[in-house]
């Protein structure tokens, strides 16, 4: 264990590597129904965290992560290096080591409600997915969207949770005073590799029918089809699949990236595809090895095979809503979006070769790849921006 004297009256100067005594860790709990996973539950300080943005604009300059880990286990998580500022692992400590913020909603409406506060959007689901099977247990989501939205304060959720379902209530009450944007993270279409990359999140299936609960609850919601694994799920018949789906659903619009492997995560995935598809292992070394990002010739040719997808499914990437400062549809009584691309977006362009469905990483023709600046791709990793080249800003290493 990393953490020692953790009943409620033991020595908290133990209980967490670095803390102080008044760290707010209040004790450990382990249950049956979470064979494994063990919550951290702590007091936390504050419930904003304020992120700079990337290209100085200050836009999704707030987050609140009620959870840190996640019982998901993406195997490809960028979040996961976040973990070893617990001086825990990123690796099987972050998906069963679980920080929970039992007095986050609290807290968040003091910070709400302060005079200098106003009303940033605030993003939910940035490090880790506030809708993890945690949340059945202490429901702090609820307390967390009625302090949001009685603050007069702009927000928006990505998850890949259906568990957002029992919310939706909620949900729809808070956008009829606040814009809400709500994204449903949906990479993988094929059963068995979904849960051999995603084992603890629900079923493609399941979210599937959360987006489409979401829409009939007469919400929009934006599915993110991120991220595309080279040589696996980049094949056209997956992301018709994939793309057709979500449209089926009621997707409002659907945002798409290649995997972006952080140095913190590297390990992890490689150690996961030499088991599964050592086939691909030096595939992958050549492209990432060196680079956090899919070289710019893949994220080329990957535009050219999606957009085309997109377009016969009646789908576009959406635009960057001025209220939430996201890339989706606000949720806001009056004010349902329409769709379209963005004169804001950053583009990343090139001409091909005419190498068609060549796997040699070459675009098939010229294509433009929009990545809005201020779209959630930057929301769950800031440091994407309309380069795809500036270094990454984490959320703060803070840990309450």
């Amino acid at each position: 264990m990393r953490w020692s004297g953790q009943a409620i009256d033991a020595s908290r100067s133990d209980a967490l590597p670095g803390m102080e005594s008044n760290s707010g860790f209040v004790r450990s709990v382990t249950t049956p129904e979470f064979a494994g996973v063990t919550f951290h539950e702590v007091l936390a300080k504050s419930a904003l965290n304020r992120v700079p943005s990337a290209d100085g604009s200050g836009t999704y300059g707030w987050t609140i992560n009620p959870y840190r880990g996640c019982s998901h286990a993406c195997v490809y998580c960028f979040a996961r290096p976040t973990h070893t500022y617990l001086e825990f692992d990123g690796g099987a400590d972050f998906d069963q080591q679980i920080v929970v913020k039992t007095n986050v909603a609290d807290v968040l409406h003091r910070e709400l409600t302060k005079p200098a506060w106003d009303r940033h959007p605030v993003a939910l689901g940035t490090n880790t997915d506030p809708y993890q099977r945690a949340e059945g247990r202490y429901r702090l989501m609820p307390g967390v969207i009625r302090a949001l939205a009685e603050s007069g304060t702009p927000f928006s959720i990505l998850t890949k949770g259906t568990l957002l379902r029992r919310d939706l209530p909620l949900l729809v009450e808070a956008s009829k005073s606040v814009p809400v944007d709500l994204a449903m993270s949906i990479a993988v279409y094929d059963d068995e590799l979904q849960q051999q990359v995603e084992p603890g999140t629900p079923t493609t299936s399941a979210r599937l029918a959360t987006v489409r609960a979401i829409r009939d609850a007469g919400l929009d919601c934006s599915v993110f089809l991120m991220p595309v694994l080279p040589y696996i799920t980049d094949t056209r018949s997956h992301l018709d699949d994939a793309i057709g789906r979500a449209a089926a659903a009621g997707a409002s619009s659907v945002m798409y990236s290649a995997l972006h492997l952080r140095p913190g995560v590297k390990p992890w995935w490689f150690a996961w595809l030499g088991r599964t598809r050592p086939d691909l292992v030096a595939r992958y070394r050549s492209m990432y090895l060196d680079n956090t990002y899919a070289p710019a010739d893949y994220r080329r040719w990957l535009a050219g095979r999606v957009r085309p997808i997109l377009r016969a499914h009646g789908l576009g990437l959406g635009r960057v809503d001025p209220a939430t400062g996201s890339m989706g549809f606000s949720n806001r009584a009056g004010d349902r979006s329409t769709g379209g691309g963005d004169r804001n977006a950053g583009v990343v362009a090139g001409r091909g070769t005419g190498a068609g469905d060549g796997r040699d990483g070459r675009p098939d023709e010229l294509v433009e790849q929009s990545v809005p600046v201020t779209s959630p791709l930057k929301r769950a990793d800031p440091g994407f921006d309309r380069r795809l080249t500036q270094p990454s800003t984490a959320d703060s290493p803070r840990l309450f």
